[in-house]
């Protein structure tokens, strides 16, 4: 029998759909029935392809006596932490708070007004790993709310003003440049031997390898080239990277980047071919941008819809088994391309008898890190045959913030690689948010089935400025450039905290929760605040006239108090600092007719402006189209050509 999810569109709640737990979406209908039968909640927040979530479901919520408990003494909350992340960051605010960490599934217990008072993640069926039985838990839960009441709420009272109180502080220290204590932090937990930094697990965090790319690019730092471009091909050479099929899964669970957590983001993947890419403009080595364009084929191949939009994930699990998918014998291999051939696959990739991950093979190159180009064949026999050997769930809903990440990087793509059609990827998907995502100044979070999720929240409203300027630097259309700054403009109104700076992260049209969140630090993806950053002070430069006075200088200030806290947890912000003290190659192209060569001219992040015709400040030279170009704090002389290897200074 359904439950009252069955209506919902977001996949991972209508997994949920059939449970017997009588689960409830967010909203009024649940939180009146929970203050009508004096009841705490219970709120669950997960994703579709999350494995932990789905353990716990198979655990405890298809388990008939676990449901009943359930039904019989809670008021039950099922949350979509990616159509609703203002709901998670909040409920993730009060675990880490409480507990010291966080993480998916999250398991929160409320009272009718929402306050939190019990939080954790995944809980067990059994006892086991240190953690009670979800059961038994359960059970204390509801003694506690029959018998102590009043401390449960006195507690919950305390956590939401506490976590409320710390959205509005500042921390002002001039001491040290948060750049360099950020790129020190990143050198002392540098993992020489297998790249990465600090012990599994470890996570792309494609930000951190922009900040080092950029260290190299301003100021010739060969080590944090060499952290960042060593750490991207170890990525690759292991089973994080799919060499069957290309893309990234989410991180790797050991050192070696052997074995990943399976499920495949768009995010990850759209921030890593941007990495790729700038990893190529910097080094020439056509190494780089083979492993982004794989990345891009994947993306094409299964993650995108006939519309023009990015689905957002594929799952780790298939059949029940986490990997089942992905991994290979010696003997499946011999069966699909011949013994002659599938002995080289086999020695090639790792693929033995002994298996590197539950009796199987992950195939990875770890021994051979360069992988020859002679399999190309074998790989799209074996794709064939893994697509029909076992069934992989994909969310087929579009996120806002990511697709507009994915815009971004098929805009880099293009702009290293030549090739249009990047870019018209890049248009169509734009398109595809124009139709489907914005209604006038309104825009909304997610795309499924026709249907619109929630309001925007920051990230959504900053990456879409930040897919606006990347088109526009792909493109040199002004159309871009003034939508980047209408969306911008839209952001400051909507989300700027203009006593202090900052943005909240949501909007004053977004349901009121316990409390406005502002997110500073990035996690697996930049933090809105480090994306607005970036963009009011490329906006400065481009359409000066676009923004009030003192927002990007209040925006900066905000965000280094917050940096000189955790400055390697705020990469995203330092490199738009860096950017800020330092400035990218400034190009301005006077009486410029071809819009179309400067884009692959121009380094990634170069500010463009175009003159149609020539000022006192910027005279045409020899009456042909002249360029101006700045780095840094060094003009060039005028000239008629724009050469690339002008920009690459190491």
């Amino acid at each position: 029998m359904s439950n009252h999810l069955r209506n919902e569109t977001s996949p991972y709640l209508l997994q949920h759909a059939e449970n017997p737990v009588e689960w409830y979406p967010w909203g009024e209908e649940a939180f009146m029935k929970a203050r009508d039968e004096d009841k705490p909640i219970f709120l669950s927040i997960g994703y579709s392809t999350c494995h932990w979530c789905h353990v716990m479901a198979h655990e405890s919520f298809e388990d008939a006596e676990t449901a009943a408990l359930l039904n019989r003494g809670f008021v039950s909350i099922k949350v979509d932490r990616e159509e609703r992340p203002d709901i998670d960051n909040v409920y993730m605010a009060a675990c880490q708070a409480m507990t010291g960490s966080g993480g998916w599934p999250l398991s929160v217990f409320l009272t009718p007004e929402k306050k939190p008072f019990y939080v954790g993640t995944y809980f067990p069926k059994t006892a086991q790993y240190g953690m009670p039985s979800f059961s038994n838990l359960l059970h204390a839960i509801l003694e506690a709310w029959a018998h102590e009441r009043e401390n449960l709420i006195r507690s919950a009272d305390t956590l939401t003003t506490v976590l409320a109180t710390q959205q509005n502080r500042t921390f002002l220290s001039e001491k040290e440049n948060p750049i360099e204590r950020g790129l020190s932090a990143l050198v002392n937990s540098f993992d020489r031997v297998n790249g990465g930094f600090g012990r599994a697990p470890k996570f792309p965090a494609p930000q951190n390898f922009l900040f080092l790319l950029q260290r190299y690019e301003k100021y010739g730092d060969a080590h944090a080239l060499h952290m960042a471009t060593f750490t991207l091909e170890r990525m690759y050479a292991g089973g994080m990277f799919d060499h069957i099929g290309g893309g990234f899964c989410r991180y790797s669970t050991d050192r070696r980047f052997l074995v990943p957590h399976f499920e495949k983001m768009l995010y990850d993947n759209a921030l890593l071919i941007l990495t790729y890419a700038k990893a190529y403009e910097l080094t020439d080595d056509r190494f780089y941008l083979d492993v982004a364009e794989r990345t891009a084929a994947y993306l094409l191949r299964e993650m995108r819809s006939n519309n023009g939009g990015f689905y957002s994930a594929q799952d780790a699990d298939s059949e029940g088994q986490e990997g089942l998918y992905y991994v290979f014998t010696p003997e499946e291999t011999v069966a699909v391309l011949g013994k002659e051939a599938g002995d080289a696959f086999n020695a090639c990739f790792d693929i033995t008898n002994e298996g590197n991950f539950e009796g199987k093979s992950i195939p990875n190159l770890l021994e051979h890190p360069r992988e020859p180009e002679r399999f190309e064949a074998e790989k799209q026999a074996l794709l064939a045959y893994r697509k029909a050997r076992a069934h992989l769930m994909t969310d087929d809903k579009a996120l806002t913030f990511w697709n507009a990440l994915a815009i971004t990087a098929f805009c880099a793509l293009y702009r290293v690689s030549g090739k249009d059609d990047y870019l018209n990827i890049a248009l169509s998907t734009d398109a595809f948010l124009e139709v489907h995502a914005i209604r006038g100044e309104n825009l909304f979070t997610s795309v499924k089935d026709g249907k619109t999720g929630s309001r925007a929240f920051l990230d959504d409203r900053a990456g879409l400025v930040l897919a606006k300027l990347a088109l526009y630097d792909a493109t040199l259309d002004r159309t871009f450039l003034d939508a980047a700054a209408k969306q911008a403009e839209i952001a400051v109104k909507e989300f700027f905290d203009s006593d202090i700076g900052g943005f909240f992260f949501t909007g004053m049209g977004n349901e009121a929760l316990l409390f406005r969140s502002k997110e500073t630090a990035d996690n697996a993806l930049p933090s809105g605040n480090s994306i607005m950053s970036y963009v009011l002070l490329r906006l400065s430069v481009l359409a000066p006239d676009a923004l009030s006075d003192g927002i990007m200088e209040k925006q900066f200030a905000y965000m280094k108090s917050q940096a000189a806290l955790q400055p390697v947890a705020h990469t995203a912000f330092l490199t738009a600092l860096s950017d800020q003290e330092q400035p990218p190659a400034k190009i301005i192209a006077v009486g410029a007719q071809d819009k179309k060569t400067i884009p692959l001219l121009a380094p990634l992040g170069a500010n463009v402006l175009l003159l149609e015709e020539q000022t006192a400040e910027y005279p045409l030279q020899n009456n042909r189209q002249t360029y101006y170009i700045c780095r840094g704090v060094t003009c060039l002389p005028p000239t008629n050509e724009l050469k690339k290897e002008w920009f690459m200074q190491h």
